[in-house]
């Protein structure tokens, strides 16, 4: 295993606690699922009129949380007429989300607090949409997907005219990274892509994690080049009974594929430099690995 990898793990195999940052984000992802039984609980959900009125207001919000504003500001931040700002500030005011300061419109701790969970959740729906198709092709399997950090992702969608859009993606990734870790339930790119298999054996340090029948079908296409790859020490075979989609780590970005069950072709590539994406996928990643098994040497040899 390489060294950097040992780092990144516990002494159990396992990924080791994660940042505060990533915590959080995981933390809420468990929580969301159960807010409605605990709102409920409570006995106090917001009126539904509010919450639309507070998202209608997401405009004004969003610029007050940057600076205090006065009237005049506000109209020609938002272009609107002196009579809509004075509506938007009035209902502000009302609902205590604003104050009044040196003549300027300053958000209070609750307005502020409100409006970062509205830019929160507007970017939350964006992802969302954006997302569709890679969720979609991944069904259930997308439980432990953080959304949040793949709010820029750059999203590779297979088209009528250009199915292979997004193996093109995941290639060009692929050659420009050092290093190459993931796993999957089908193979990475087709077995016909030589460049992607040429990267693999001769060139990235590479570790996959695949299902058994699939690392079978590997070797039988390239049985010289993948045996001699391995002894180098240059790339690492593992496999696992039970995948749940394909996760790729390179030098500093990290991918998701979903692929079309019939054709086995990769219908969407979901990929991201952010720090807290990376992290979540190493952490995934490492987990997966702990419950792979190593090929066994006697298998290059069948």
């Amino acid at each position: 295993m390489d060294p950097d990898q040992e780092d990144r793990l516990g002494e159990d195999g396992r990924p080791p606690p994660a940042s505060p940052i990533l915590e959080a984000v995981l933390e809420n992802e468990r929580n969301r699922r159960y807010l409605g039984q605990r709102l409920d609980a409570a006995g106090d959900r917001v009126d539904t009129d509010l919450l639309g009125d507070i998202v209608r207001h997401g405009p004004v919000l969003e610029i007050l949380l940057e600076q205090p504003l006065d009237r005049r500001e506000i109209e020609q931040r938002l272009d609107v007429s002196r009579a809509t700002s004075h509506r938007y500030t009035q209902w502000l005011d009302e609902q205590e989300f604003v104050e009044k300061v040196d003549g300027r419109f300053q958000l209070t701790w609750r307005g502020a607090v409100i409006a970062e969970e509205v830019l929160r959740f507007e970017a939350n729906v964006r992802t969302a949409h954006r997302m569709t198709p890679l969720l979609d092709a991944v069904c259930g399997d997308h439980r432990d997907f953080v959304l949040e950090p793949f709010v820029d992702a750059t999203i590779t969608v297979a088209e009528p005219g250009d199915p292979y859009r997004p193996v093109e993606r995941f290639v060009s990734l692929v050659s420009e990274s050092e290093t190459f870790r993931g796993f999957n339930t089908t193979h990475m790119a087709p077995l016909a892509l030589g460049e992607f298999h040429h990267r693999a054996f001769d060139e990235a340090d590479t570790e996959i994690i695949y299902l058994p029948y699939i690392v079978e079908k590997l070797l039988e296409t390239y049985p010289e080049r993948a045996r001699e790859a391995i002894e180098r020490g240059h790339l690492a075979l593992r496999t696992r009974d039970e995948l749940p989609y394909g996760l790729a780590l390179f030098d500093e970005r990290v991918g998701i594929g979903g692929y079309d069950e019939t054709t086995g072709l990769m219908q969407v590539f979901v990929d991201t430099d952010d720090p807290i994406a990376c992290e979540w996928a190493e952490r995934v990643y490492a987990s997966v690995r702990a419950d792979s098994n190593p090929l066994d040497t006697m298998d290059l040899t069948r």
